[in-house]
């Protein structure tokens, strides 16, 4: 296939699936999104007047059945991730599924088995800070012992607060804020720690502002601590309260050093000089602050679907960050620490 374009189904259009089907028609190199699959005709019509896709489908199992398609990428709510990603790989598809992989551990683990049997087929889970310019470049810091051994990092998603709390007409399904926030702090704390096995996870939150979430057992500010069977720690803090807008923070300790990753949120390098001070203008979103990670992450599914590269995360990772994800939920509301078996 390495001449041929990775043909590709879009499953979901909603505001992150158009984004993720923009990148994929417009800059992702050797990428053809052939067909789209959605039960919002809007959605539908907007694939085709906004992106030219002529093989629009309303259910998934009609998108595959599509002739000539290689790959779906599933934009869709996280309790259908698992079925989809599995009837996909017995379809013949390779698969990109945002995260996280599941709420359910047991069907991150069907998703592995399934896998395991086509190991032709490609599959990759959307931990999209992995590819973040700044996050790599630390990464490789680490790797380099510029640092020395890293032993603490703390890590934080912190959404701007939306008065409307849209969120809360998707607390039901979401998992609560660990899972559908903290799980990219969660694997990306993995991944520069080096794996280390989970121990031990205490973890607590308030509801600052949108008191509805109560009703579903959710907060909109949550702080988890997680100790590994190594010795290292690291702390998360979710929030969906932010003023001043989106804000990913990252601080790796190591024992001959430190590295920040996003202490300051800017949306780019002017700064305010006026009555209220010296200031910079912060990024309004997660998809503005990884826009570009977002790319990467896109390029390197394509490639790898078409053999010209390999993926550099595991189906392993997405089915540890949800079991680790759902420990600090379980912390959270039981009130209590809960141990790794």
């Amino acid at each position: 296939m390495n001449n041929a374009p990775l043909r590709i189904g879009m499953v979901g259009l909603g505001r992150l699936g158009q984004r993720h089907a923009e990148n994929l028609v417009r800059r992702v190199a050797h990428a053809e999104v052939v067909a789209a699959c959605s039960p919002v005709a809007e959605e539908l019509a907007w694939a085709c007047a906004t992106l030219d896709i002529r093989h629009l489908y309303a259910t998934y199992a009609e998108l595959l059945a599509c002739p000539d398609l290689d790959a779906v990428f599933l934009v869709t709510p996280t309790s259908l991730h698992a079925e989809q990603i599995i009837q996909a790989l017995q379809a013949g598809k390779h698969v990109f599924c945002e995260k996280p992989l599941s709420l359910d551990l047991a069907d991150c683990l069907r998703v592995e088995q399934e896998a395991s049997k086509h190991p032709e087929l490609k599959v990759m889970i959307g931990f999209v800070r992995r590819f973040d310019t700044s996050y790599r470049d630390a990464y490789r810091k680490i790797q380099d012992g510029s640092v020395g051994k890293p032993y603490l990092i703390r890590s934080q998603t912190c959404d701007k607060n939306d008065p409307g709390g849209f969120f809360v007409r998707f607390a039901a399904t979401s998992g609560g804020i660990f899972l559908d926030c903290s799980v990219h702090d969660i694997d990306l704390v993995r991944w520069l720690l080096g794996n280390p096995e989970p121990k031990r996870v205490y973890a607590s939150g308030t509801n600052a502002i949108h008191r509805a979430l109560e009703e579903y057992q959710d907060v909109d500010n949550g702080l988890a601590t997680l100790e590994f069977m190594d010795g290292s720690i690291a702390t998360f803090m979710a929030s969906r309260t932010m003023a001043h807008g989106h804000e990913t923070l990252t601080e790796i300790f190591g024992t001959d050093g430190r590295l920040t990753v996003g202490a300051n949120p800017r949306s780019n390098r002017v700064e305010i000089a006026d009555a209220h001070g010296v200031r910079n203008e912060c990024t309004a979103d997660f998809y503005e602050r990884f826009k570009d990670a977002f790319l990467i992450e896109a390029q390197e599914f394509v490639d790898a679907a078409r053999g010209v590269g390999e993926l550099s995360l595991t189906l392993h990772d997405a089915t540890a960050a949800t079991r680790i994800g759902l420990a600090m939920t379980q912390a959270m509301r039981e009130r209590r620490a809960v141990d790794f078996s």
